[in-house]
């Protein structure tokens, strides 16, 4: 569907349902590629070489879905333009230790009304018509996990294994190296949140592919104070100006190659992916989604995702 075979890499072990059993992790190549996001950003950066073929590219991408969206007189202006169906790689991370839960086994592996947690999201993703691909970034010795999940899903998506690394950015990285070269994005997400919905993923699917860089949030709540190591409050943030960030978080694939390149060059710390996008000084996106959406990272956590997904699967109350 996305070119020649050739763009599929061996060391990346993609694997179709009839080879998903492959027991040895891929060992992934290093590559980097450039890009950019937008013809608006091609006139701050065109002072810098190395992004000016990128710019260029994307700008002609940026022009095309304009096209598509420019409204006419008797209709009002369509949303934004999704990815094409099959096009999208999400990196779903399930690599990290989880000591805040304080259980024997990491978090996103814990049962969740009879489903490790992790298979959630697998679900979600494995069944919306725009993913093509699933990168699981995971220890091997988790896969099974996976691979029970795996016979309930589309037998024409792709599912590719990558290794944890040290840090989230690190496992981000190995993820899109084993990601498909001619993704439309890369859909970012954290294993831990079993309550993404296809409706929020798909907005920001949309948005990152429209805008090169995009990301589910939510407004927040409580009022956010600032305080010295005195602990003494030295600052009140503005409240309608905050929002809490979750995944995914949707990036145009040669746009975050071009991002990691700075992070190493400049050795930066990214505890999100679009920071690194931000760090290039090019836009990004805010896609509204749910409180429901949460990160299970406590016992607390826990017993109110439990609560979310018995609500999920009460039938419609008629009033």
């Amino acid at each position: 569907m996305f070119g020649s075979p050739l763009l599929r890499q061996a060391a990346c072990s993609n694997l179709s349902h009839s080879s998903k059993l492959s027991p040895t992790p891929p060992a992934h190549s290093l590559s980097h590629s450039t890009c950019s996001s937008s013809s608006y950003l091609a006139r701050s950066l065109s002072s810098i070489p190395s992004l000016n073929h990128s710019v260029t590219h994307i700008s002609s991408h940026r022009r095309r879905v304009a096209a598509c969206c420019s409204p006419t007189p008797s209709a009002a202006t369509p949303g934004p333009v999704p990815p094409p169906l099959g096009s999208v790689s999400v990196i779903l991370l399930a690599g990290g230790v989880g000591k805040r839960m304080g259980a024997s086994i990491p978090k996103q592996y814990i049962p969740l009304l009879g489903q490790p947690i992790a298979a959630y999201s697998l679900e979600t993703f494995g069944n919306m018509p725009q993913v093509g691909e699933i990168v699981i970034v995971c220890d091997p010795s988790w896969r099974d996990i996976f691979l029970a999940v795996i016979p309930r899903l589309p037998t024409s998506l792709v599912i590719t294994w990558a290794l944890p690394g040290s840090e989230r950015q690190d496992s981000v990285f190995n993820g899109l190296q084993a990601a498909r070269p001619d993704a439309s994005i890369v859909a970012v997400h954290d294993s831990a949140r079993p309550l993404i919905t296809a409706a929020d993923a798909e907005r920001c699917f949309a948005d990152g592919y429209g805008i090169g860089a995009a990301v589910l949030g939510v407004p927040v709540k409580p009022t956010i104070k600032v305080v010295n190591g005195d602990l003494m409050v030295t600052q009140t943030l503005q409240r309608s100006k905050l929002w809490e960030v979750q995944t995914p978080q949707c990036i145009i694939p040669s746009l975050l190659r071009k991002g990691f390149e700075l992070v190493r060059r400049e050795g930066l710390e990214v505890t999100d992916d679009v920071s690194i996008i931000e760090a290039l000084g090019l836009p990004v996106k805010l896609t509204q989604g749910s409180y429901t959406n949460i990160k299970v990272t406590t016992p607390d956590d826990l017993a109110i995702a439990e609560k979310f997904l018995e609500a999920r699967k009460e039938p419609a109350r008629v009033l």
